[in-house]
């Protein structure tokens, strides 16, 4: 039987809309919120939180990803800042959340990666291009080795720039540790085709 989704659910959802907003952000201008950067950012690379709130921080910091899952998954607006593209890299990061799940070995690559990525952050900054080259390297190494890849569409210009590419590599690689997450709270796709009101009533609360 179909279970509504909880709160706890729908942020760590808007977690991956979010993430994906800035993929298409930076695709399309090159630069994103930098707030938004760093807590996608915290999200990778705590690979062992203790609660939600360890990996997010206050509920308001997933604002943009919950604006995300109203506009696109509720009433769309015609004028709206949330491209559809975000809700199409949302839906792949979910299904390549699915097959990285049965590549143990590919998941273990990842996890000694960040662990790695993550004394670089702590040396210099989470946000340091240094730490944005090396996560994007094992993005490519592991995650954009599976069957299914994200063609991220934007601007040639600044696709074109490799620090530019990295950010979104590593927003991608964001999205896909809350797709984890999300999965790990009883999330699933059904959610999206069945409950998006009960998804949009559960952030509102």
């Amino acid at each position: 039987m179909f279970k509504k989704p909880t709160t706890d659910q729908a942020l760590a959802l808007a977690a991956v809309f979010q993430a994906c907003h800035l993929v298409d952000v930076l695709a399309n201008s090159g630069e994103a919120d930098i707030d938004d950067i760093k807590l996608s950012m915290a999200a990778l690379l705590n690979q062992n939180p203790s609660s939600l709130h360890d990996i997010y921080g206050p509920a308001d910091n997933l604002q943009t990803g919950v604006d995300a899952i109203t506009t696109l998954l509720g009433e769309r607006k015609k004028s709206t800042a949330y491209s559809l593209n975000c809700l199409s890299y949302a839906l792949s990061v979910l299904s390549i959340e699915r097959q990285l799940s049965s590549r143990p070995e590919m998941l273990e690559t990842i996890a000694t990666g960040i662990e790695s990525a993550n004394r670089q952050a702590q040396h210099f900054s989470m946000v340091h291009d240094n730490v944005f080259a090396n996560l994007a390297s094992l993005y490519q190494q592991s995650i954009s080795k599976l069957r299914q890849r994200i063609q991220v569409k934007g601007n040639a210009i600044y696709l074109q720039q490799p620090n530019v590419a990295e950010r979104i590599r590593c927003m991608l690689f964001s999205a896909v540790r809350s797709a984890v997450l999300w999965r790990q709270l009883g999330g699933r796709k059904y959610h999206l085709v069945f409950y998006r009101k009960a998804l949009i009533a559960a952030l509102k609360d």
